[in-house]
């Protein structure tokens, strides 16, 4: 019988702010098109940008011996279980091409038990996974642009389950590392010279069964110093192997304030 464990991610980083839309467009995980730039001689750009997701996550976690657990928390519930989290992603582009990264760390715990208290479980998980790709501009105009995106995301994660039962506890600490072939589109649309939509959509397997990716945000630049930007993204993976599963799905609302230095 599977157990219910309550917990959640919050993975906490900011926007900043760039020269220009086309160049600061990401990838799979830009808040804004907006953000701090560095354009050298050679017409290279180089954009960097940590950003703020808060998100829920649900779905099933197994170590080798143990039962498996079921998680289901939604993002409100995130400061109850978070240790700590960070976002942040990196471009470099050169007219249409462009070489992307994304990478994601979090540290969660939680815990629940059975109405009467027979059986209570405990957990507690680590978790990086990191893109890098590259990208190529299929449309590109003033107004913005349509990527398509492909690459690789390695996952690695840890995680320690205990079940306790009424004379005693059970403790496991399992992982695993994999690599996942994922691919799909970006985009960034100015509707005026201010407001402005993006979004993303990518998919993939190998080391899983299957690895997705997709949002939509929108954004307002107030001025050549601030934009604000929110939406929503969901992320999930299905993996398993030798007896340790982490089958789920992260989804919630993305929020950030660009700034430009």
């Amino acid at each position: 019988m599977t157990q219910r464990i309550a917990f959640s991610v919050i993975l906490v980083a900011t926007t900043m702010l760039g020269h220009n839309a086309l160049a600061a467009d990401l990838t799979p995980t830009a808040m804004t098109p907006e953000a701090q730039q560095v354009q050298t001689e050679s017409g290279w750009t180089f954009t960097f940008a940590p950003y703020f997701w808060a998100t829920g996550l649900s779905g099933d976690l197994q170590n080798f011996g143990l039962r498996t657990i079921h998680v289901n928390t939604s993002f409100s519930e995130i400061w109850d279980h978070l240790d700590f989290g960070a976002m942040a992603i990196g471009e470099a582009r050169y007219g249409r091409y462009s070489v992307v990264t994304d990478l994601m760390y979090s540290k969660i715990s939680g815990s629940a038990a059975t109405p009467r208290g027979f059986i209570s479980g405990e957990v507690d998980s680590e978790t990086f996974a990191g893109f890098a790709g590259v990208g190529y501009s299929l449309l590109q105009d003033s107004t913005g642009n349509l990527d398509i995106v492909g690459g690789v995301r390695v996952w690695s994660v840890d995680n320690t389950i205990s079940i306790t039962f009424r004379d005693r506890t059970v403790s496991r600490s399992d992982g695993d590392t994999w690599v996942d072939a994922i691919g799909g589109l970006k985009g960034t649309y100015f509707l005026t010279p201010n407001f402005f939509l993006t979004g993303w959509g990518l998919v993939g397997g190998g080391g899983a069964d299957i690895d997705w990716d997709v949002a939509a945000t929108a954004g307002y630049k107030f001025n050549e110093t601030f934009s604000a930007v929110a939406g929503y993204r969901a992320l999930g993976v299905d993996y398993s192997n030798d007896g340790f599963k982490f089958d789920v799905v992260e989804q919630g609302p993305i929020i950030g304030l660009a700034i430009k230095f």
